[in-house]
């Protein structure tokens, strides 16, 4: 059965997301009838996203809900203390030395990736990947840049750069142990189950 241009708007209206939908009242879109919705329902807070599945609906993550618990258990912990730390070390490179700044910014970035795609759950639909192993593999990577740039920065005798040494001491620790319990929960089980 083939669906007319206007079925075919109407579910493109249903399904933008919030920042794609915000500008489509101001175009005056709604205006013209071409979407059944007005700019107060595609804008309002309860939206049919928002209810909960039909009976039967197959259990499929939806949006981008954030699991209060993962952000309270230790491995949201971990990762939100890494993150922070990153954050200060790339602010104490930005001050003293700049050079550096760009592999703490780019661990920031990455670390960041992996509290969100926790935090939402949002990993499991790309079951492909072996996520405890990236997981591991970005925290061994993280170990070994920070040691190299934070003896590298502390060499500049600067005021910043030897905070950036210490905090980066901090952070290969920190790193150090998530790796640690990443081994020792998800892929010990697995090489011993293999054998």
């Amino acid at each position: 059965m083939a669906r007319s241009w206007l079925e075919h708007w109407n579910w493109v209206c249903d399904h933008l997301p919030w920042f794609l939908v915000f500008p489509v009242p101001f175009l005056g879109w709604w205006q013209w009838g071409l979407c059944q919705r007005g700019p107060t329902e595609m804008l309002s807070a309860r939206d049919h996203r928002d209810r909960p599945p039909e009976e039967g609906a197959a259990a499929v993550l939806q949006g981008f809900a954030v699991d209060k618990t993962f952000l309270s258990s230790l491995k949201g912990i971990l990762l939100e203390t890494e993150l922070a730390l990153t954050f200060i070390i790339f602010i104490c490179f930005t001050a003293s030395i700049s050079a550096y700044m760009a592999a703490a910014l780019l661990e920031f970035f990455i670390t960041l990736a992996f509290l969100f795609l926790y935090a939402t759950q949002y990993y499991q639909r790309f079951d492909r990947l072996n996520w405890p192993c990236l997981d591991f593999l970005r925290c061994v990577s993280a170990i070994i840049i920070f040691l190299v740039v934070s003896f590298a920065a502390v060499t500049s005798r600067d005021g910043a750069a030897i905070a950036a040494f210490v905090f980066g001491i901090i952070l290969v620790s920190v790193f150090a142990y998530d790796a640690f319990k990443i081994y020792r929960t998800e892929m010990a089980p697995r090489t011993t189950q293999a054998c």
